[in-house]
């Protein structure tokens, strides 16, 4: 099943997102069905249905907490410059960080540069704590695709992540979440285009990830309660660049589709 929320001429919904999707330049000839309240357990609908050409898609759940991994790709933390550490790396961004999809990225006018990061994002889909590896999948709802922008010179003048990542609008989400995927081997690409030339950035597997889905749900959950709609970006892998005013940044994931965000810059 794919969830997702909506904006349509009666006001905001959850969804479920039923047909064919597209290829990602046209919504083809899905349908959305509203979920009368929320999308978790196990959804009830009111019987309105739009074209999904008809409305507008949003970020697909509202997080408490948007909790992030760091360096969970090898390739990656060694083209920040170190090895990836033994222990999961975890970080948290603001649910303000969170814009829908095709909803603008906007840099702030002191951050250069500004890099992109293609991610799998763990939805999950009840209140949990202390999950044991094994019973991870039982405390999720799906999977949808994040882009954790970062600010570099930021991220390097702080020495810590916070201020970096969590400027309005850096944690772009969606654009619907997959409920029945198997997460262990999806395949992750990154492209940029530019004055009308799409450069792809980042191509890699979900399989090389240092830490899987149960061990990060376990590792995140030992620290705190995780509530239904919680956000766990699972890390990027190697290929992060800058983005700058006027691309779009398009992160698809196999199984799930293709999260694409203009970009523009405060103040132009």
């Amino acid at each position: 099943m794919r969830l997702g929320r909506i904006a349509s001429p009666d006001g905001v919904a959850f969804v479920s997102i039923e047909g064919d999707v597209g290829d990602g330049s046209s919504p083809g000839d899905a349908v959305v069905r509203e979920i009368a309240e929320h999308p978790f357990g196990s959804p009830t609908f009111t019987g309105r249905t739009w074209p999904l050409a008809d409305v507008r898609l949003l970020a697909p759940i509202l997080a408490s907490k948007v909790v992030a991994m760091g360096k969970n790709y090898a390739a990656h933390a060694l083209e920040m410059g170190g090895e990836a550490p033994e222990d999961p790396v975890i970080f948290l961004k603001p649910n303000t960080s969170i814009v829908g999809p095709n909803a603008p990225i906007m840099l702030p006018t002191d951050a250069f540069p500004v890099h992109h990061e293609g991610e799998l994002a763990i939805v999950i889909g009840r209140p949990c704590k202390d999950v044991p590896a094994a019973r991870a999948a039982e405390n999720i709802l799906g999977y949808t695709i994040a882009n954790d922008v970062s600010a570099r010179d930021q991220q390097q003048q702080d020495g810590q992540w916070m201020r970096a990542k969590s400027h309005d609008t850096f944690c772009p989400v969606g654009p619907w979440i997959v409920t029945d995927l198997d997460p262990s081997d999806l395949e992750l690409e990154t492209s940029v285009t530019r004055d009308g030339t799409t450069e792809v950035r980042q191509r890699s597997r979900t399989s090389l990830m240092i830490h899987d889905i149960g061990a990060i749900v376990e590792w995140v959950s030992a620290v705190m309660t995780l509530l239904p709609g919680d956000l766990i970006l699972t890390g990027t892998p190697e290929g992060v660049g800058p983005i700058e005013h006027g691309d779009t940044v398009n992160v698809t994931i196999g199984g799930i589709g293709t999260l694409s965000n203009p970009v523009l810059r405060k103040g132009k």
